[in-house]
């Protein structure tokens, strides 16, 4: 996506005037695969390592040997300035100084979580440890509001599909038992979506996040910091001739999506720029209000 989207609330609820898609086709097509590749990591200031990798997986180029702590460092990078600076101050709280050493992912049990993990959800949210008070917070500000349906989660198979999909970090650790838990209490909502930052931020200082995917068709998908990213680059004797991109943004804001989904179910507007920034769109958000009178 390209430019902003608009959401706009009146008496008929939430409508989403979405950008027009970045015209890649006509830019990349012709060019040199290694062109491309150098290129398009460029293009976007978000996720570049993400795009760099999914690139050079589907045009067949070979990777830098350093480029999955590259990717490691991306994705956490992401996720400490959302859940110490972004997030707090959107909740109505102060923002707080990123780990110190953070960039060397040491152990982050104790920014995250304030102590080893946590076993019980509703025990670590009461006691003001790490980004407990954050999460309590969201918890007590969303309650049910902003809830999503269980959708398929983005994987390999369906990535590039247009139907409604859950392709998020919260994705990747629906499993685990803080996730769990978070979704008895509260569906996948505000609570579930902001606990899978804080679990793939710790993922990503362990170095676990998922491994990158090539399908047959030359599709790569790699993990990133807002979720899966598909990539598909076409060639024909060294050219790219065809892109397929599809980033969580584009599952996110489809007809049916989860942004769409939240904001339908969001009773209280003055939580809409805090709705926003959860889920985490890769493009410029203008939320606006048209007077109901």
């Amino acid at each position: 996506m390209d430019g902003a989207l608009q959401i706009t609330h009146d008496a008929q609820g939430w409508s989403f005037d979405l950008p027009d898609p970045p015209a890649l086709g006509a830019l990349l097509r012709g060019q040199a695969a290694q062109a491309v590749a150098d290129l398009l990591p460029r293009l976007f200031n978000l996720c570049s390592a993400a795009q760099g990798m999914a690139a050079r997986l589907s045009l067949g180029l070979p990777l830098d040997p350093d480029t999955p702590d590259t990717l490691a460092h991306e994705v956490l990078r992401d996720h400490l300035l959302a859940l110490f600076i972004t997030l707090p101050r959107a909740a109505g709280l102060p923002a707080a100084p990123l780990p110190a050493g953070w960039q060397a992912r040491p152990d982050l049990a104790p920014a995250l979580w304030g102590g080893p993990r946590p076993i019980v959800l509703a025990q670590w949210m009461a006691s003001g440890q790490g980004l407990a008070p954050l999460v309590a917070r969201v918890a007590d500000l969303f309650g049910t509001q902003g809830c999503v349906p269980p959708l398929p989660f983005a994987a390999a198979h369906n990535a590039d599909s247009s139907a409604p999909l859950e392709n998020s970090p919260a994705a990747r650790h629906a499993g685990d038992p803080l996730m769990r838990q978070a979704e008895l209490l509260a569906g996948r909502g505000a609570l579930w979506r902001l606990l899978g930052r804080i679990c793939d931020a710790e993922a990503a200082a362990r170095g676990q996040l998922p491994a990158p995917e090539l399908r047959a068709d030359g599709m790569a998908l790699v993990p990133a910091a807002r979720g899966v990213y598909a990539l598909r680059l076409q060639t024909c004797q060294g050219r790219v001739t065809s892109v397929c991109r599809i980033t969580p943004t584009v599952h996110m804001l489809a007809p049916d999506g989860t942004l769409r989904h939240a904001f339908a179910t969001l009773k209280r507007p003055a939580l809409a720029a805090l709705l926003v920034a959860l889920h985490d769109p890769c493009l410029p958000v203008t939320l606006r209000e048209v007077d109901h009178a």
